[in-house]
């Protein structure tokens, strides 16, 4: 079939085919706005889940900064319950150098306190995570401070002779460097 013989047919334009027409327009346009109304509606309850999602999401964070702020505020606390029974030795200490006995016999009892006491100390730092350097270590720079140099034919060059100060170490952290005199 060629292009001339191809005719379109005029269309009809009746009533009957106005309406028709008419109501699939309504159709459609009712069509298109109950999905219109549909789709208002779950923009709404997209927005309202979101505000939801946001107003926890804040909530958690405030939660978790208050949580942080009373950590940090309260980190030590371990260590202070641990330093107690430390402070009631020594209170124990002072109040027997009060009581009245032979001084020789005081005096064995300080010191035998003050034994005590520094064992202890030790035992609560370690508890908690604090350890002394060891005297019997070989040298470390990151640990220990040379504050002198000496001449020495029973100790190998490099090696500790004496410890001045004792130094402290906070798991593998220094927290005070060992003062120390070195062989040459």
């Amino acid at each position: 079939m060629s292009k001339d013989e191809i005719q379109e047919e005029p269309l009809e334009t009746t009533e009957e085919n106005l309406e028709t027409i008419y109501e699939e327009a309504e159709a459609d346009s009712e069509a298109v706005e109950n999905e219109l109304d549909l789709l208002q509606a779950e923009l709404t309850e997209l927005k309202d889940k979101y505000a939801r999602v946001h107003a926890d999401f804040d909530n958690i964070k405030k939660r978790l900064e208050r949580e942080k702020y009373t950590a940090v505020e309260y980190s030590n606390e371990k260590f202070a319950k641990d330093m107690i029974p430390v402070m009631d030795s020594l209170q124990g200490a002072m109040n027997s150098a009060n009581a009245e006995a032979d001084k020789a016999e005081l005096f064995e009892k300080l010191k035998e306190g003050i034994e005590l006491t520094y064992k202890q100390f030790l035992t609560s730092l370690e508890k908690h995570g604090v350890t002394m350097v060891a005297y019997d270590e070989p040298f470390d720079p990151n640990i220990h401070n040379a504050v002198q140099a000496v001449d020495s034919d029973t100790v190998q060059s490099g090696q500790i002779v004496q410890t001045f100060q004792t130094g402290y170490k906070y798991k593998n952290r220094p927290l005070r460097e060992a003062m120390v005199i070195v062989a040459n």
